[in-house]
């Protein structure tokens, strides 16, 4: 009489047990972790120095037509629900989410880049900008930063989480949540115009960037 039971089906192969027994994902998942850890070490020093030397203001007639408001609660609010939201669907997926976070240690390296190529003053109105979290952990300073401009990591951060995932409709979500936060940057004078339209080129350089070290 033969068995009417189910056999187990065996794990996905782009399941964490798969390929957490892959030495080449774990070298990778791991040197990223290391790398964002490093990252994020080395943020405060590289933030205090931007701040201290002196920037160039640039005109921005968008700005200047734009009333400058504290909105502060509201961007953090959409970041953070964007960011959760992300993170639940990556989680359980681990070639998207090493891809994710390859992209996102390129973004920053790539603002880093810029911002240290591109020494601005804030624009003027500026309305500053209070995240409870990351004013606490990486921009505790004395002096408020306020030259971290060009490019906005917010906004790309947002958008790069929308190349992330996959279902259309999160990804269209998530797309809109990136131009909100980049109109509300805006509103409260915390980045040029510039700064938030080439946050989406970045974010998209990153992601191409990140896929081919994880498909290598």
């Amino acid at each position: 009489m033969t068995s009417s039971a189910v056999p187990s089906s065996p794990a996905s192969p782009s399941s964490w047990p798969q390929l957490w027994r892959q030495p080449a994902f774990r070298w990778r998942l791991l040197g990223i972790l290391a790398a964002l850890l490093a990252l994020g070490a080395s943020i405060p020093r590289f933030f205090a120095f931007i701040q201290a030397r002196p920037g160039v203001r640039l005109p921005d007639p968008l700005l200047a037509v734009l009333p400058a408001h504290d909105v502060s609660w509201l961007t953090f609010g959409v970041i953070y629900v964007s960011v959760a939201v992300a993170v639940v669907y990556l989680l359980p997926r681990p070639l998207r989410l090493l891809r994710a976070l390859w992209a996102y240690g390129l973004l920053h390296l790539l603002r880093l880049l810029t911002l240290w190529l591109l020494p601005l003053e804030p624009p003027t109105g500026l309305v500053l900008l209070h995240d409870p979290l990351v004013d606490q952990l990486f921009y505790a300073s004395a002096t408020p930063i306020t030259k971290d401009l060009f490019f906005s990591g917010h906004t790309a951060t947002v958008v790069l989480l929308a190349l992330a995932v996959g279902p259309r409709l999160l990804r269209r979500g998530l797309l809109l949540a990136a131009a909100l936060i980049g109109l509300l940057v805006l509103v409260q004078h915390a980045h040029y115009s510039y700064d938030v339209a080439a946050a989406p080129l970045f974010a998209g350089l990153s992601f191409w960037l990140a896929g081919r070290i994880v498909r290598r």
